[in-house]
Protein backbone atom coordinates (compact mmCIF):
# COMPACT_ATOMS: atom_id res chain seq x y z
CA UNK A 1 0.00 0.00 0.00
CA UNK A 2 3.03 2.30 0.82
CA UNK A 3 4.88 4.24 -1.64
CA UNK A 4 8.26 1.76 -0.94
CA UNK A 5 6.21 -0.84 -1.15
CA UNK A 6 7.06 -3.98 -4.19
CA UNK A 7 5.64 -3.11 -7.29
CA UNK A 8 2.11 -5.62 -7.23
CA UNK A 9 1.87 -8.62 -9.10
CA UNK A 10 -0.67 -8.38 -11.64
CA UNK A 11 -1.59 -11.79 -13.15
CA UNK A 12 -3.77 -11.63 -16.29
CA UNK A 13 -6.16 -14.40 -17.77
CA UNK A 14 -6.99 -15.29 -21.27
CA UNK A 15 -6.34 -12.12 -23.72
CA UNK A 16 -9.93 -10.11 -24.89
CA UNK A 17 -11.07 -9.17 -27.92
CA UNK A 18 -10.91 -5.42 -27.13
CA UNK A 19 -7.23 -4.49 -26.68
CA UNK A 20 -7.88 -2.37 -23.66
CA UNK A 21 -9.62 -4.91 -21.34
CA UNK A 22 -8.42 -7.10 -18.94
CA UNK A 23 -9.37 -9.49 -16.84
CA UNK A 24 -7.31 -10.81 -13.81
CA UNK A 25 -5.80 -10.59 -10.39
CA UNK A 26 -3.74 -7.86 -8.58
CA UNK A 27 -2.16 -8.10 -5.06
CA UNK A 28 -3.77 -5.48 -3.47
CA UNK A 29 -2.18 -5.21 0.40
CA UNK A 30 -1.72 -9.01 0.34
CA UNK A 31 -5.60 -10.09 -0.67
CA UNK A 32 -5.56 -11.24 -4.02
CA UNK A 33 -7.71 -9.05 -5.70
CA UNK A 34 -10.31 -10.08 -9.07
CA UNK A 35 -10.50 -7.36 -11.31
CA UNK A 36 -11.60 -6.18 -14.85
CA UNK A 37 -10.60 -2.92 -16.24
CA UNK A 38 -12.08 -1.57 -19.59
CA UNK A 39 -11.97 1.45 -21.75
CA UNK A 40 -10.35 4.84 -22.06
CA UNK A 41 -10.48 8.38 -19.84
CA UNK A 42 -10.34 9.63 -16.58
CA UNK A 43 -10.23 6.60 -14.26
CA UNK A 44 -13.84 5.56 -12.51
CA UNK A 45 -13.84 2.61 -9.73
CA UNK A 46 -17.28 1.05 -9.62
CA UNK A 47 -18.28 -0.94 -6.65
CA UNK A 48 -21.18 -3.40 -6.53
CA UNK A 49 -23.39 -4.18 -3.93
CA UNK A 50 -22.97 -6.96 -0.96
CA UNK A 51 -22.85 -10.72 -2.22
CA UNK A 52 -22.31 -9.68 -5.90
CA UNK A 53 -19.96 -10.05 -8.61
CA UNK A 54 -18.65 -7.57 -11.13
CA UNK A 55 -21.74 -9.21 -13.82
CA UNK A 56 -24.07 -6.70 -11.38
CA UNK A 57 -23.24 -3.91 -13.86
CA UNK A 58 -22.95 -5.60 -16.98
CA UNK A 59 -25.60 -3.32 -18.31
CA UNK A 60 -23.61 -0.28 -17.14
CA UNK A 61 -20.18 -0.71 -17.37
CA UNK A 62 -19.78 -0.99 -21.50
CA UNK A 63 -21.10 2.27 -21.66
CA UNK A 64 -19.74 4.09 -18.26
CA UNK A 65 -16.36 2.85 -20.43
CA UNK A 66 -17.39 5.27 -23.53
CA UNK A 67 -15.91 8.08 -21.56
CA UNK A 68 -13.86 6.45 -18.21
CA UNK A 69 -11.22 3.73 -18.12
CA UNK A 70 -13.61 1.71 -15.56
CA UNK A 71 -11.98 -0.78 -13.04
CA UNK A 72 -14.44 -3.29 -11.67
CA UNK A 73 -12.76 -5.09 -8.76
CA UNK A 74 -14.44 -7.96 -6.48
CA UNK A 75 -14.02 -7.46 -2.67
CA UNK A 76 -12.97 -10.28 -0.40
CA UNK A 77 -15.44 -13.35 -0.27
CA UNK A 78 -17.03 -11.86 -3.35
CA UNK A 79 -16.96 -13.30 -6.75
CA UNK A 80 -13.71 -14.63 -7.53
CA UNK A 81 -11.70 -12.89 -4.94
CA UNK A 82 -11.08 -15.28 -2.36
CA UNK A 83 -12.41 -15.07 1.31
CA UNK A 84 -9.41 -14.58 3.95
CA UNK A 85 -9.64 -15.58 7.68
CA UNK A 86 -11.48 -12.91 10.16
CA UNK A 87 -14.26 -10.37 9.55
CA UNK A 88 -15.82 -8.75 6.73
CA UNK A 89 -16.47 -4.86 7.09
CA UNK A 90 -16.94 -1.91 5.17
CA UNK A 91 -13.73 -0.27 7.38
CA UNK A 92 -11.71 -3.30 5.76
CA UNK A 93 -13.40 -3.23 2.47
CA UNK A 94 -12.73 0.38 2.15
CA UNK A 95 -8.56 -0.08 3.30
CA UNK A 96 -9.01 -3.07 0.32
CA UNK A 97 -9.97 -0.90 -2.13
CA UNK A 98 -7.26 1.94 -1.18
CA UNK A 99 -4.71 -1.00 -1.65
CA UNK A 100 -6.44 -2.04 -5.15
CA UNK A 101 -6.30 1.59 -6.33
CA UNK A 102 -2.67 2.08 -5.26
CA UNK A 103 -2.37 -1.24 -7.02
CA UNK A 104 -3.50 -0.35 -10.16
CA UNK A 105 -3.54 3.54 -10.67
CA UNK A 106 -1.13 5.60 -8.79
CA UNK A 107 -3.77 8.88 -9.03
CA UNK A 108 -7.45 9.81 -7.85
CA UNK A 109 -10.66 8.52 -9.54
CA UNK A 110 -14.09 8.70 -9.37
CA UNK A 111 -15.88 6.35 -7.05
CA UNK A 112 -19.27 5.21 -8.10
CA UNK A 113 -20.89 2.20 -5.35
CA UNK A 114 -24.00 0.51 -4.89
CA UNK A 115 -25.29 -0.35 -1.95
CA UNK A 116 -22.78 -2.07 0.21
CA UNK A 117 -20.01 -0.77 -2.20
CA UNK A 118 -21.64 2.55 -1.78
CA UNK A 119 -20.79 2.63 2.02
CA UNK A 120 -17.38 1.30 1.00
CA UNK A 121 -17.17 4.11 -1.59
CA UNK A 122 -18.00 6.40 1.59
CA UNK A 123 -15.82 5.34 3.88
CA UNK A 124 -12.79 5.44 1.16
CA UNK A 125 -13.73 9.17 0.49
CA UNK A 126 -13.52 9.60 4.07
CA UNK A 127 -9.92 7.72 4.81
CA UNK A 128 -8.37 9.38 1.69
CA UNK A 129 -10.26 12.07 0.19
CA UNK A 130 -6.99 12.45 -2.06
CA UNK A 131 -7.90 9.44 -4.00
CA UNK A 132 -11.85 10.48 -4.98
CA UNK A 133 -12.34 13.25 -7.28
CA UNK A 134 -15.98 12.63 -7.41
CA UNK A 135 -18.33 9.88 -5.62
CA UNK A 136 -21.87 8.40 -6.55
CA UNK A 137 -23.51 6.61 -3.98
CA UNK A 138 -26.51 4.78 -4.99
CA UNK A 139 -29.48 2.52 -2.71
CA UNK A 140 -27.15 3.29 1.14
CA UNK A 141 -27.62 4.52 3.78
CA UNK A 142 -24.77 5.66 5.89
CA UNK A 143 -26.17 3.37 8.50
CA UNK A 144 -28.70 0.86 9.34
CA UNK A 145 -31.25 3.38 11.06
CA UNK A 146 -31.55 5.14 7.59
CA UNK A 147 -33.15 2.12 6.29
CA UNK A 148 -36.87 0.88 5.96
CA UNK A 149 -39.03 -0.45 8.53
CA UNK A 150 -38.28 -3.90 6.30
CA UNK A 151 -34.42 -3.56 5.98
CA UNK A 152 -34.71 -2.76 9.78
CA UNK A 153 -36.52 -6.17 10.54
CA UNK A 154 -34.85 -8.00 8.21
CA UNK A 155 -30.79 -7.30 7.98
CA UNK A 156 -30.13 -8.53 11.77
CA UNK A 157 -30.95 -12.23 10.93
CA UNK A 158 -29.80 -12.48 7.58
CA UNK A 159 -29.61 -15.51 6.01
CA UNK A 160 -29.10 -17.09 2.52
CA UNK A 161 -32.06 -18.50 1.78
CA UNK A 162 -33.87 -14.64 2.63
CA UNK A 163 -31.59 -13.56 -0.27
CA UNK A 164 -32.60 -13.80 -4.13
CA UNK A 165 -31.37 -16.85 -5.53
CA UNK A 166 -29.39 -14.92 -8.55
CA UNK A 167 -26.59 -14.22 -5.80
CA UNK A 168 -25.83 -17.43 -5.09
CA UNK A 169 -26.20 -18.79 -8.09
CA UNK A 170 -24.04 -15.91 -9.13
CA UNK A 171 -21.25 -16.57 -6.02
CA UNK A 172 -21.47 -20.61 -6.67
CA UNK A 173 -20.21 -20.28 -10.46
CA UNK A 174 -17.05 -18.23 -9.96
CA UNK A 175 -16.08 -18.86 -6.37
CA UNK A 176 -12.97 -20.22 -5.63
CA UNK A 177 -14.15 -20.67 -1.89
CA UNK A 178 -16.22 -23.91 -3.38
CA UNK A 179 -20.24 -23.14 -2.98
CA UNK A 180 -20.77 -24.36 0.13
CA UNK A 181 -18.80 -20.96 1.31
CA UNK A 182 -21.41 -18.59 0.65
CA UNK A 183 -23.38 -19.27 3.81
CA UNK A 184 -19.82 -17.88 5.52
CA UNK A 185 -19.65 -14.84 3.78
CA UNK A 186 -23.35 -14.40 4.46
CA UNK A 187 -22.60 -14.72 7.95
CA UNK A 188 -19.62 -12.64 8.38
CA UNK A 189 -21.05 -9.80 6.22
CA UNK A 190 -24.54 -9.30 8.01
CA UNK A 191 -23.13 -8.23 11.52
CA UNK A 192 -21.21 -5.58 9.65
CA UNK A 193 -24.34 -3.97 7.47
CA UNK A 194 -26.33 -4.44 10.91
CA UNK A 195 -23.40 -2.16 13.02
CA UNK A 196 -22.77 0.29 10.67
CA UNK A 197 -21.00 2.99 12.97
CA UNK A 198 -20.51 5.76 10.12
CA UNK A 199 -22.88 8.77 10.96
CA UNK A 200 -24.85 11.45 9.22
CA UNK A 201 -22.35 13.59 10.54
CA UNK A 202 -19.10 12.16 8.91
CA UNK A 203 -20.11 13.04 5.92
CA UNK A 204 -19.41 16.52 6.19
CA UNK A 205 -16.00 15.38 5.83
CA UNK A 206 -16.32 14.70 2.46
CA UNK A 207 -14.79 16.81 0.17
CA UNK A 208 -15.62 15.13 -3.21
CA UNK A 209 -18.78 16.57 -5.20
CA UNK A 210 -21.13 13.75 -4.51
CA UNK A 211 -24.26 12.48 -6.11
CA UNK A 212 -26.59 10.80 -3.71
CA UNK A 213 -29.29 7.87 -6.17
CA UNK A 214 -32.10 6.07 -4.29
CA UNK A 215 -35.05 4.41 -6.10
CA UNK A 216 -38.43 5.80 -4.97
CA UNK A 217 -39.02 1.95 -3.67
CA UNK A 218 -35.65 1.37 -2.07
CA UNK A 219 -34.44 -0.53 1.59
CA UNK A 220 -33.11 3.26 2.08
CA UNK A 221 -35.84 5.72 3.09
CA UNK A 222 -36.12 8.96 0.64
CA UNK A 223 -36.19 10.95 3.87
CA UNK A 224 -32.52 9.31 4.50
CA UNK A 225 -31.30 10.09 1.30
CA UNK A 226 -32.10 13.77 1.39
CA UNK A 227 -30.39 13.87 5.09
CA UNK A 228 -27.86 12.72 3.52
CA UNK A 229 -27.55 15.22 0.62
CA UNK A 230 -27.83 18.23 3.01
CA UNK A 231 -24.99 16.98 5.48
CA UNK A 232 -22.92 16.36 2.14
CA UNK A 233 -20.78 19.87 1.73
CA UNK A 234 -21.11 19.30 -2.24
CA UNK A 235 -23.81 17.37 -2.96
CA UNK A 236 -26.92 16.25 -5.45
CA UNK A 237 -29.70 14.34 -5.12
CA UNK A 238 -31.36 11.78 -7.15
CA UNK A 239 -34.66 9.86 -6.76
CA UNK A 240 -35.23 7.38 -9.85
CA UNK A 241 -38.85 6.47 -9.90
CA UNK A 242 -40.72 3.11 -10.40
CA UNK A 243 -37.69 1.38 -9.11
CA UNK A 244 -36.71 -0.82 -6.29
CA UNK A 245 -33.23 -1.48 -4.57
CA UNK A 246 -32.27 -3.51 -7.90
CA UNK A 247 -32.36 0.35 -10.01
CA UNK A 248 -29.27 -0.23 -12.07
CA UNK A 249 -30.60 -3.44 -13.33
CA UNK A 250 -34.28 -2.30 -13.53
CA UNK A 251 -33.56 1.49 -15.30
CA UNK A 252 -29.57 1.16 -16.65
CA UNK A 253 -30.17 3.80 -18.90
CA UNK A 254 -31.73 6.28 -17.13
CA UNK A 255 -29.23 5.05 -14.38
CA UNK A 256 -26.22 5.74 -16.77
CA UNK A 257 -27.75 9.13 -17.57
CA UNK A 258 -27.61 10.39 -14.00
CA UNK A 259 -23.89 9.00 -13.79
CA UNK A 260 -21.98 10.37 -16.94
CA UNK A 261 -24.07 14.03 -16.75
CA UNK A 262 -22.55 14.14 -13.14
CA UNK A 263 -19.35 12.92 -13.73
CA UNK A 264 -19.11 15.23 -16.97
Amino acid sequence: MCGDSPAPRLEFMTEQPNADKVRGYVDAGGLRTYYEAEGTGEPLLVLHGGFCTVETFGGLTPTLAERHRVYSPERRGHGRTPDVDGPITYEIMARDTIAFMEAVHSGPAHLFGWSDGANVALITALYRPDLVRKLVLMGTAVNISGGTEFAQASIGHLTVDMLPPMLREAYEAVSPDGPEHFAIVVEKLAPAIAVTTTELSDLERITAPTLVIVADNDMVTIEHAAAMQRALPDSQLAVVPGTSHALPLEKPDLVLRLILDFLA
